[in-house]
C-alpha cells in the first residue's frame, strides 16, 4: 500500500471506513460509549470523530494539498463539514484529559459525519492524477485510520467487551513465510548474523515530491542512521507464552493482563471471553519493562532496532507479523530528519518512547510494512506488543 494508484487508494479508503464503522457499531452494541478516563483510551465517539476530522483536515480542507510534502501544514484551512470539528477533534490542541468534558454530538451524527467525509474525499481523489504529490495526504489518512482501527481493538480488549475484528487476516509478511510456532525443541530457534555495517532509514531524505519509483514514507523513516553491527545471534520468532511463563514461575513476576491460571491450566481473555492459552503462540500485552525483566532472568537482551531491521531483511526464516516487537532503542530521528506537514506525528515523542517493529495480528494490511517504526512509552502493555531476544 506504499506504492499505489488512485483506484487502489479509493478501494482501500472505502474498505477501511466500512471496517471502522463496523468496529464502532461493536461499541454501540456493547453499550460502551461511556468509558472511564484512562491513558491509551478515548471515548469511542471522540475516536471516530477524530479520524474523520483528520481526513477532512488534510484532504478536503487542505488548500496546499497539491504541493504534497512541500506544503507548510500550518496554512489556513477551508471550513469543515462540522462547525465544532476543530474545537472537538484536533488531538494536538485538545488535551486527552479534557475530552471527557466535551459536549460531543450523538453517535448517529458522528456516523453521518464519517459518511459525508468519505464521499467528499473520494470525489476529490477522483480528480487527482496518479503519482501526484497530493496523493501523499490520501496515503497519510489511510494509514492514520488503520492505526485507529487497531486502537479500537486494544481498547475493546481493555474493556473486556465483545468485539469482531473483521479486518484480521493471516499473518503473512513481505519478507517471511506464514508464522508457525514450533512444538519440537530440535527446530532451529536462533540464527547468527555476521558483523556488518547496516543503514536504517532512507538515503534520500531531501525528496519532497512523489514520483513513480518513490514510495510513501513516514517522516521518522527518512534520513539515515549507519550502524556498525557486531556479530549477533537473534531468535527467529518472538518469545512464546511457554518461555514467558517459565520466567514467571521461576521469579514470581506478575502475569500479564488477560492471563490467569485455573484448574485446567492457563487461560487468556480475548474480548471478554476466557479461552485456553496457546503456549506456543507469542507472549502479548507485554511492556518494554516486562521484556527487560525477562531478559535479565534469561541472560539475553532485546535486539537493537538496527539488528531487528537487518535480521528481518536478510534472514529468510525470520518470522514477524504476529506481535509488535520491542527493541532496545529509544524513538529518535535519523540523521537528516525533516518533519512532514503533519508535524505532530513524530517530533513530540522523540526521546520518551521506545521503538517497536513488525506488526501485530490485528494490524491492518494497509499499515503492515517492514520499514514501519511504531513507538510507545515503555510501560504500555495494553497494546499488542511482545518481543524477541538476542544472545548476550
Amino acid at each position: 500500500m506504499r506504492q499505489v494508484n488512485i483506484l487502489t487508494l479509493s478501494k482501500a479508503l472505502q474498505q477501511l471506513r466500512k471496517q471502522t464503522l463496523i468496529a464502532f457499531e461493536c461499541y454501540l452494541s456493547a453499550d460502551k460509549l461511556s468509558i472511564p478516563l484512562k491513558t491509551g483510551m478515548n471515548l469511542p465517539v471522540w475516536e471516530l470523530g477524530h479520524l474523520v476530522w483528520f481526513q477532512e483536515y488534510w484532504i478536503a480542507r487542505n488548500l496546499e494539498r497539491s504541493q504534497g510534502l512541500a506544503s507548510s501544514g500550518a496554512q489556513q484551512r477551508k471550513a469543515s463539514l462540522l462547525k465544532e470539528a476543530d474545537r472537538w477533534f484536533d488531538s494536538a490542541k485538545v488535551p486527552h484529559s479534557t475530552r471527557w468534558a466535551l459536549s460531543l454530538f450523538t453517535p448517529q451524527h458522528c456516523i453521518q459525519y464519517a459518511e459525508q467525509n468519505l464521499a467528499q474525499t473520494l470525489e476529490l481523489l477522483h480528480n487527482e492524477i496518479d503519482h501526484s504529490p497530493a496523493l501523499y495526504f490520501y496515503w497519510l489518512v489511510l494509514q492514520h485510520e488503520a492505526m485507529h482501527l487497531e486502537a479500537s481493538a486494544y481498547m475493546a480488549q481493555s474493556l473486556g467487551m465483545p468485539f469482531q475484528a473483521h479486518w484480521n487476516q493471516p499473518a503473512l509478511t513481505p519478507a517471511s513465510k506464514a508464522l508457525t510456532y514450533p512444538t519440537q525443541k530440535d527446530e532451529k530457534q536462533t540464527v547468527r548474523v555476521p558483523s556488518q555495517n547496516w543503514s536504517l532509514g532512507s538515503k534520500d531524505p531531501s525528496s519532497n515530491s512523489l514520483v513513480e519509483d518513490v514510495s510513501f514514507c513516514f517522516d521518522n523513516e527518512l534520513g539515515e542512521k549507519t550502524c556498525a553491527l557486531q556479530e549477533f545471534e537473534i531468535s527467529l520468532r518472538p518469545v512464546t507464552w511457554a518461555q514467558y511463563l517459565e520466567f514467571v514461575k521461576a521469579t514470581g513476576y506478575h502475569l500479564p493482563n488477560y492471563i490467569r491460571q485455573s484448574h485446567a491450566g492457563f487461560e487468556t481473555q480475548i474480548f471478554g471471553c476466557w479461552v485456553p492459552l496457546n503456549k506456543h503462540a507469542p507472549a502479548v500485552h507485554v511492556s518494554w519493562i516486562d521484556a527487560q525483566s525477562y531478559c535479565s532472568w534469561a541472560k539475553c537482551r532485546l535486539p537493537t532496532e538496527a539488528e531487528w531491521d537487518c535480521a528481518a531483511k536478510t534472514l529468510t526464516s525470520f518470522e514477524w507479523g504476529s506481535v509488535w516487537e520491542w527493541t532496545q532503542d529509544a524513538f529518535e530521528p535519523f540523521s537528516g530528519f525533516v518533519p512532514h506537514p503533519y508535524t505532530e506525528y513524530s517530533v513530540p515523542w522523540f526521546g520518551t518512547h521506545k521503538v517497536l517493529r513488525g506488526a501485530s495480528h490485528l494490524t491492518h494490511s494497509v499499515l503492515r510494512n517492514i520499514n514501519y517504526r511504531n513507538f510507545f512509552t515503555p510501560d504500555r502493555s495494553d497494546i499488542y506488543s511482545g518481543f524477541r531476544t538476542c544472545l548476550l
